[in-house]
């Protein structure tokens, strides 16, 4: 059982009332999931980095929305190399090398 870590806030450049905004003001478009790596039991960090805390770890099998997407550390992972981070929940983010989209790049609108 692999674990990586991944961030979940974003660039690091978010304020406090970014990081504070409620989930609801999330896209409703990203009602689509998309699963984690088999055997992987993901971190979820606060930006897109592993120097960002941990905030919670997803179990194997789990799925995830991607609401938004922006660049953050390059990590590899089983679907390759990439600096891509997926938010899936506010202020939470893993790396998109653990998250099978079935493309290389951006999937999700960047997040602002």
């Amino acid at each position: 059982m692999a674990t990586e870590e991944i961030d979940i806030a974003g660039t690091g450049d978010a304020t406090a009332a970014e990081a504070a905004q409620p989930a609801s003001t999330l896209s409703a478009a990203a009602l689509v999931t998309y699963p984690v790596a088999p055997g992987v039991r993901l971190n979820v960090r606060s930006g897109p980095g592993t120097q960002y805390s941990l905030v919670r770890v997803l179990p194997e099998g789990a799925s995830v929305p991607i609401y938004c997407q922006r660049p953050g550390q390059t990590i590899t992972g089983p679907y390759g190399t990439t600096n891509i981070w997926d938010c899936i929940a506010n202020a939470q983010y893993v790396s998109d090398a653990y998250v099978y989209t079935g493309a290389d790049g951006y999937v999700a609108p960047r997040c602002s």
